[in-house]
Formats: structure tokens, C-alpha cells, sequence
């Protein structure tokens, strides 16, 4: 359990004194009803008197003597700890960090007196959404856009597309903010129909004098999983290959839930079979041009099917061989 979905968690049950159902709470932290259980047991193992009662009439309740005491908590600082799954610095792009940590502190301060574990979540676990390898994000910054969009009101954006080379001004219906893999996306519907807009290609907005309208029923919850959803798991193409065991680690790393890594038996039936130093492979794509995503692995993979995949990596892989053979004939021999 992140320290963000501790905090969460008790305080949405601490600010309630009728039981809450699981479904209203893991809507409420942004996780499934299975893990508002197991954070739920987590919390009754830890000391705290979390009362879970089953059935038609049940749910969950906080009982007297827990150990999350909010009332010395600001109405920013209460904010704060209802957003959950940001780290310090992504609260510091949106201009709350203090916010945050005092709040952080407040409650820690309380609950490391009272019966649970014996330091508080957030002295130690820690977290980094920034993807590895990351420089940093270039264009707007969130605290500037963020108080119109609090506003509920329409925005004209100007945004460039990555497929264009200059930006265009579009008029949106913003949802609300999204902190994803270390970058900020505005999430609005245009015309009705959901948009990501990389705050790294916003390059200016206009607030409207009219309210936002969203589609009845949507919160920015529910755009964000609809997006998202929708972007990971649309594959039309399944690659398959055979990969050196040693590199089996950093192909989960790079390529995340697109790639799968066979265990031994499992998986199609590849020809050739795996070595003893190979591991099978899959990697979902929209489209064969994604192939690209696996060159940085040279010659410890070998696409065994489809065929076009075969031959697509190989003509990039000549491509590559081509520029640098360019590049050896034009050079001084001297």
C-alpha cells in the first residue's frame, strides 16, 4: 500500500460515520474492490479498528480510537491527502508540495504513538513516477493551467499534434489534470469524444467565459480509464520471437505490459524451439512499423513469426547499416 492510498483510505472512512461500501471506496482511492480488501486487511493486521461487515446491509467503518486524527489539518492540507499516486515532486509542479508534506507530517505525527506498525508508511516507502533515463519535461507547467481548469470552464488550447509542425487552437471541455510514467497531460473531450493533450506540446490556452460540458456521468476518473485503456490493450499484431535469458529482464523494463516473457512450456510453439539460454517472447503492436521496438536487442533476438515482421526488422536493420557504410566511404582515409 502506497503512503498516498493509506492516507486516502482512512480518512474516507474517518470522515464517515455511516459504514461505506468497498465499491464507494476504491472508487474513491482509484483501485479495484479486490485491492480496497487487501488494504482493508492490511490496515486490521496493522491495529487499526477497521470494521468489515458483509452483506446486503454491511460495510466498512472506522471504529472510535483509530489512529488517523485529521483535525489539525488545513482545508489545503485535507486536499492533499485525498491526492493520492502523486509523488513530491510531481505535487511540487502543481504548486502544493508544502501542502502535502505538511499534511504527511501531521498525521504521521499522530499515528507513531498509537498501535500499528512501528514507523509510519511514508518514512518508508518512498516514490518516482519519472520514467528511468528521463531529462525532464520541457513546455508548460501544470501549476499555470491548473487554476483555470478548476474554474469548470471551456479552453482554447493551442497544440501541436506530433504528426504536425506547427500548433493549431482547438477548443476542449477539460476533465482535469493526469501525472502518467513522470509527464502531465490536460484531459478534455473536443466535440465530445476524449483527448490526452501533452502539456509538453500545449503551448498556450485561453480560459472561456462559458462552463465546461462534459458528457453526463463522466469524471475524470472514468475519461482517464477510457483513454488509457483503450491505448494499451488495442493490438492487432502479436510478434514472436526467441531472446537471450539475459536480456529477458530489461525487455519487461523497456517494453512494459506490450511484451510477454514465456515461461518455459508456455507460450505458441516457436520454430526453432527456445534454447537453453532463451527465452520466448510476444509483443503486442497496433501496427508493424512497432517492430522498431525491438532493434535495441541486435542480434540476442531472433523474430521466428509473422514474416513481415522478419522482413520489416531486417530492412530496418540494413537501413541502420547503410548510414553508417555512407558515413565510412565519405570519411577522410587520412
Amino acid at each position: 500500500m502506497t503512503p498516498d492510498r493509506f492516507f486516502a483510505l482512512l480518512l474516507a472512512l474517518q470522515t464517515r460515520r455511516d459504514p461505506v461500501t468497498t465499491t464507494d471506496l476504491a472508487a474513491e482511492t482509484g483501485v479495484s474492490v479486490r485491492t480496497v480488501l487487501r488494504d482493508l486487511r492490511w490496515l486490521q493486521d496493522a491495529g487499526f479498528p477497521v470494521l468489515v461487515e458483509r452483506g446486503r446491509w454491511g460495510g466498512v467503518t472506522l471504529l472510535p480510537g483509530g489512529a488517523l486524527d485529521t483535525a489539525r489539518l488545513t482545508p489545503a492540507e485535507r486536499d492533499q491527502l485525498a491526492l493520492h499516486g502523486l509523488d513530491d515532486r510531481q505535487r511540487h509542479q502543481l504548486g502544493a508540495a508544502a501542502d502535502g508534506r505538511r499534511a504527511r507530517e501531521k498525521v504521521a505525527a499522530r499515528a507513531s504513538g498509537a498501535a500499528g506498525p512501528p514507523l509510519p508508511l511514508s518514512a518508508v516507502v518512498t516514490t518516482d513516477s519519472r520514467p528511468w533515463f528521463w531529462s525532464g519535461a520541457q513546455g508548460l507547467e501544470p501549476s499555470a493551467l491548473v487554476g483555470d481548469v478548476r474554474r469548470g470552464v471551456r479552453l482554447r488550447i493551442r497544440y501541436r499534434r506530433a504528426a504536425e509542425s506547427a500548433p493549431a487552437w482547438q477548443l476542449v471541455d477539460p476533465y482535469g489534470l493526469l501525472a502518467k510514467a513522470g509527464r502531465w497531460y490536460l484531459v478534455a473531450d473536443r466535440s465530445g469524444t476524449p483527448r490526452l493533450y501533452s502539456l509538453e506540446r500545449l503551448t498556450d490556452w485561453r480560459p472561456t467565459a462559458a462552463p465546461r460540458r462534459l458528457r453526463p456521468g463522466i469524471s475524470l476518473a472514468d475519461a482517464v480509464a477510457e483513454l488509457t485503456t483503450g491505448w494499451e490493450t488495442s493490438a492487432d499484431l502479436r510478434i514472436h520471437g526467441l531472446l537471450a535469458a539475459r536480456h529477458a529482464e530489461r525487455a519487461q523494463r523497456i517494453l512494459g505490459s506490450r511484451v510477454t516473457v514465456h515461461r518455459p512450456g508456455e507460450g505458441p510453439a516457436l520454430s526453432p524451439s527456445p534454447g537453453p539460454d532463451q527465452v520466448a517472447l510476444t509483443l503486442s503492436c497496433r501496427n508493424l512499423e512497432e517492430v522498431r521496438q525491438l532493434l535495441p536487442f541486435g542480434a540476442d533476438l531472433l523474430i521466428t513469426d509473422p514474416p513481415e515482421a522478419r522482413t520489416r526488422l531486417r530492412e530496418l536493420a540494413a537501413e541502420v547499416v547503410g548510414q553508417y557504410a555512407k558515413q565510412d566511404e565519405g570519411a577522410d582515409p587520412s
